[in-house]
């Protein structure tokens, strides 16, 4: 187990939901649910969702798998991203908005309370101390135990905390994508914010499991993704290429070295891998128990960002 702020205690992973209703392509739901459930066996209690996965429909999802067994799972989901029936998309941390989201997840969710509530993205529309103080009001009506925010800039984090402590950030964190390390994971542990890294294994990149774009399933949102085009990927099937070299000298995959490397940055960083298959959760499960010498560390260390943005549009990103 590990401890995130406020004395939140998780696993030493957990699982990112989101693939099994959006954005990856195809999607299996009595795979997800199976996957879902093998976590739990296999001691992986941190689930994460948010309500603009699939519209809505992670939630509901989770719900369906975790019915039952409630009392098992450290419940983790998002709001901020809010949608409309025309499609368009906005970024929303407006009080009202805050209050009714939660609403609307617990219903989906088919729960009375999350764990664990972030700010999806930052409204740069509204202080940041309206949207934590509306949050904070969720903590006292018990329908929140702990807050966070996602990809928040330093200077946010410490004015959100100083309205309600703050117990995690989550934010893309993995061995090409170094972009928290220095004032934003500072921040954290001066404040005793733990970090959430979304996205360890670099969107499947570093384990291995696509080498371009052209394998990746119509409606996958990878096949556009910045890192995967042109002088970009070459550079990037570099970083990968040095992943799996290690790999195969100590025997375990790709993934599970990607993982390791995430695991070593400290007790207070936990990596939420997501996948919506039983195999490759099982793979990332036993990563927990791959040693990573002093050497291997550097290696990896030394390899760097890389090439490309993390998303086309990176304007809400660091607010």
């Amino acid at each position: 187990m590990r401890t995130l702020g406020q004395g939140l205690k998780v696993s030493d992973q957990g699982l990112g939901c989101m693939g099994m209703s959006a954005w990856y392509g195809a999607t299996d739901e009595r795979e997800s649910i199976a996957t879902i459930h093998r976590a739990l066996e296999l001691g992986i209690v941190f689930l994460d969702t948010a309500d603009v996965y699939g519209t809505g429909a992670n939630e509901e999802l989770v719900g369906r798998a975790i019915a039952g067994r409630r009392d098992e799972v450290v419940l983790a989901t998002k709001f901020g991203n809010r949608w409309y029936e025309d499609g368009r998309r906005t970024i929303d941390g407006s009080p009202d908005y805050v209050r009714s989201a939660i609403d609307a997840s617990l219903q989906r969710l088919d729960v009375e309370h999350v764990d664990l509530y972030y700010q999806h993205r930052v409204d740069a529309n509204t202080p940041i101390e309206e949207t934590v103080g509306a949050m904070a009001e969720l903590v006292a009506a018990g329908k929140v135990k702990h807050i966070g925010l996602s990809e928040a800039g330093a200077e946010t984090i410490r004015r959100a905390h100083a309205v309600h402590p703050i117990t995690a950030l989550q934010s893309e964190y993995s061995l090409w994508t170094r972009d928290p390390e220095g004032e934003i994971l500072d921040t954290c542990r001066e404040l005793g914010i733990g970090l959430v890294a979304y996205s360890p294994l670099g969107r499947g990149f570093l384990a291995g499991r696509f080498t371009s774009p052209d394998e990746l399933d119509d409606g996958d949102f990878r096949k556009n993704h910045p890192r995967f085009q042109g002088e970009n990927l070459e550079h990037n099937r570099k970083l990968v290429e040095t992943v799996q070299e290690l790999a195969s000298e100590k025997n375990v995959t790709p993934a599970q070295v990607a993982l390791a490397w995430v695991l070593s940055r400290g007790d207070d960083v936990v990596p939420i891998p997501g996948t919506k298959r039983r195999t490759y959760l099982e793979q990332n499960a036993a990563a927990s128990q791959v040693e990573l010498t002093e050497e291997d560390l550097q290696r990896l260390d030394a390899l760097g960002n890389a090439a490309g943005d993390r998303y086309a549009d990176m304007s809400s990103i660091g607010r």
